[in-house]
């Protein structure tokens, strides 16, 4: 630049960078107001952050203030045409930090988004680099007609403390702008290929008054788009919003609208929080608010887990428009099958999801807290011993029995009447494994075939959206990235129908014990073979194939005041998976031990035991719990299962089913089976009280005598499906 002499040259400067900014100005208005056609469309002039009629006014507060100060200038006199060296400092540090956050943000812009090259959607960064400049001639003014005065040291570390925040503070934008491309490379989902505008806060008023609000996130130069929806249960603090930020970006910049909704009472929502009830209506008039937007093309697609993924199948049956695809992890119809399965009550799951639910952080709940009210009671008011009462886990603690308010929650044969494929995420120590995979069951027999053939399952090492450690320490593949990982090539077959985007294979498994990942035709799989297990009540073994020879009764007490402890497992919590079991002996657990494994052995589907028994209650539980013990004498889960019932007195033994949770798990060579009998898995599922009596209120829990009896007429066993012969295992990450 010429060296500037006089107010006048500077003057000249000014006056043409506010004329090119008002010409920018005026630009936008005639698109705005009239619709011209000479000049580029209403969307390349802003980025949407705030509504057109707000940026006009801040934009006339610019010009009005950027006038008087050319003005001064003209004039030759007045405050801002004072020599000021502290002003012409200040105005060159903001001025260059202006400047400079505007050539990075153009250089991201120009380097991720293939679309925008060079000029495309850049208008705005052009205007702000015009008024960089306007400030920093200001700057140059000040600095070369001010005297002259050395920075001292309280001056200089002012300065260089600023500085520093000033580094952060741009550095961690930086990582922000760059977060989603790099969370996309990081999971292999590839570049992307759009620039973003994201909408805050936008609304719908539903039928009974409460307000949805939601953020969208839309691709530029992408028109005609599909659009994934979310529905989000969780409170809108820094952490959600960044992370729900980073991942709509991340779909939108692969060419997918993105609306990302709190539900009733959560996120910016509007209206009470009650878990399950509303997300019908909710949803069925959310996909209506979507259907009259003129962003909206025709085609949306859902995804989530957890209560994302109940939001998906409460529209899966019977909705308009309906969406053309799901993503449905760690979630199924039956919440009633998950809360009561073989009709125990999940008591760990359901006081953990109430009580964390009842936070409006969403923090998890104090593990210690619950531990003391833990083997109080009565059962519904174990919640108010933690926190305030919670309404919903009354409701769940008190409807005991598939009755209208489940029926209302899950819906009827809603995976039979499923509409379109889905890709299915599920994690071996999940407490909703056995209800999910009979959805996905039920799609492949009943559903339209055209779905069953593109739904996918996957099942991995995790539990209810984490990753419990493995037996060895280590950690298995994160389950968020995990779940993330597919949904752009999912999405992009079947919600933009490109057919060149190869469909997965139909199941793939993580091979505990192995600790590997591999792919299979269907599930169960078809050559796992049933194989019986038996009880030998002599020694506590298992005999293989056929029943023992012999034939007797085994007696324990069990007293529902002192149940076994859970250690592990399916549930809700960091406290599930596979853990290191206690070596103390119970009476009141019998013990069945085979010998060890003369060579591996694959266990891989369903599992279920079939026992004979006899109470002197008039409801009582049985329950059964698979585990190896290493030759070390070490001893971990595998799997556990409940079942809860009335029984005949004084009439000979009962014949009683209990499904166990389906596992995939390698055992080598020298370790042991071993099988546990009891009558509790504490706050796994919460005790019986033997009384026959409502189990939420009952106050007076008494011991009952169990008998189990083994071999001939009465062959109690537990049917394990073993793989004969395996595939190669492969390391890949789940797809």
């Amino acid at each position: 630049m010429p060296r500037l002499t006089g107010h006048a040259s500077y003057s000249r400067i000014l006056w043409a960078l506010l004329a090119l900014f008002c010409a920018r100005v005026l630009g936008q208005l005639l698109v705005a107001t009239l619709g011209v056609s000479f000049l580029p469309p209403m969307e390349e002039w802003f980025s949407g952050l705030i509504p057109y009629t707000r940026l006009l006014a801040s934009q006339l507060v610019i010009i009005g203030l950027l006038g008087w100060v050319a003005t001064q200038f003209s004039r030759g006199r007045g405050w801002v045409t004072r020599p000021n060296l502290g002003l012409g400092r200040g105005l060159a540090i903001v001025g260059t930090l202006y400047l400079g956050v505007m050539v990075i943000r153009y250089v991201i812009r120009m380097s991720l988004y293939p679309p925008e090259r060079w000029t495309g959607g850049s208008i705005p960064i052009f205007f702000h680099w015009v008024l960089a400049g306007f400030v920093l001639t200001v700057a140059l003014f000040h600095l070369r007609t001010a005297e002259r005065s050395p920075l001292g040291r309280k001056g200089r570390a002012l300065l260089a403390s600023g500085g520093l925040a000033v580094v952060v503070t741009i550095s961690a934008w930086v990582a922000y702008l760059l977060a989603p491309a790099y969370f996309a490379g990081q999971i292999g989902v590839g570049r992307p290929q759009h620039a973003v505008r994201i909408f805050r806060s936008q609304s719908f008023e539903t039928s009974d008054g409460t307000r949805l609000v939601a953020d969208l996130f839309r691709p530029r130069r992408a028109d005609p788009a599909p659009t994934i929806l979310v529905r989000i249960p969780y409170a809108r603090t820094w952490t959600n919003r960044v992370f729900a930020t980073m991942i709509g970006r991340m779909w939108a910049e692969h060419g997918y609208n993105v609306v990302l909704q709190g539900t009733r009472g959560r996120y910016e929502s509007g209206g009470e929080h009650y878990p399950l009830v509303h997300e019908r209506d909710d949803g069925v008039e959310t996909l209506a608010w979507i259907d009259r937007q003129p962003w909206f093309d025709g085609r949306v697609g859902m995804w989530g887990s957890s209560y994302f993924g109940y939001t998906q199948w409460v529209l899966a049956d019977d909705a308009e428009p309906a969406p053309l695809t799901f993503m449905i992890q760690l979630a199924s119809t039956d919440h009633y099958g998950m809360f009561y399965h073989g009709g125990a009550f999940s008591l760990e799951s359901a006081l953990y999801w109430g009580i964390r639910s009842s936070h409006t952080d969403d923090s998890p709940p104090d593990t210690l807290l619950m531990d003391r009210a833990f083997g109080t009671l009565p059962l519904v008011e174990l919640d108010d011993r933690v926190e305030a009462d919670v309404s919903y886990y009354n409701d769940w603690v008190s409807h005991t029995r598939r009755d209208e308010y489940w029926r209302a929650i899950d819906g009827e044969d809603r995976a039979a009447r499923v509409t379109a494929p889905i890709h299915f995420m599920a994690g071996w120590f999940d407490p909703y494994l056995p209800t999910q995979l009979r959805d996905y069951t039920t799609i492949l027999q009943s559903a339209d075939p055209r779905v069953a053939e593109s739904t996918h399952l996957t099942i991995g090492p995790w539990g209810h959206a984490f990753e419990p450690p493995l037996v060895d320490g280590s950690l298995p593949d994160n389950y968020r990235r995990s779940s993330i990982a597919p949904s752009v090539a999912w999405f992009d077959r079947y919600l933009k129908g490109d057919s060149a985007v190869p469909a997965p294979p139909p199941v793939r498994i993580f091979v505990l014990g192995a600790n590997q990942w591999r792919d299979e035709e269907a599930w169960p799989l078809a050559r796992a073979e049933p194989t019986a297990f038996y009880l030998n009540g002599d020694g506590g073994s298992l005999s293989v194939g056929s029943p023992p020879p012999g034939s007797g009764t085994l007696e324990y007490v069990f007293d529902p005041t002192d149940p076994v402890p859970t250690r592990g497992g399916a549930m809700l919590g960091a406290r599930s998976g596979m853990r290191l079991q206690s070596n103390v002996e119970r009476d009141d657990v019998l013990t069945f031990t085979t010998d060890p494994l003369s060579e591996p052995l694959e266990i891989t589907g369903p599992v279920s035991a079939v026992l004979y028994v006899e109470t002197s209650a008039p409801n009582t539980d049985f329950t059964a719990q698979l585990l190896y013990v290493e030759p070390d004498g070490r001893t971990f889960n595998i799997t556990e299962g409940i079942v809860r019932r009335e029984f005949r007195q004084d009439s000979g033994p009962e014949r009683i089913s209990i499904e166990l949770w389906p596992t995939s798990i390698v055992l080598e060579a020298g370790r042991r089976l071993r099988l546990d009998i009891a009558s509790s898995n504490y706050p796994r599922w919460d005790a019986n009280p033997n009384t026959g009596r409502d189990p939420a209120r009952e106050t007076a829990p008494v011991s009952a005598t169990q008998r189990i009896f083994w071999g001939g007429a009465t062959p109690s066993h537990i049917t394990l499906p073993l793989v004969p012969t395996s595939p190669p295992l492969t390391e890949e990450t789940p797809r």
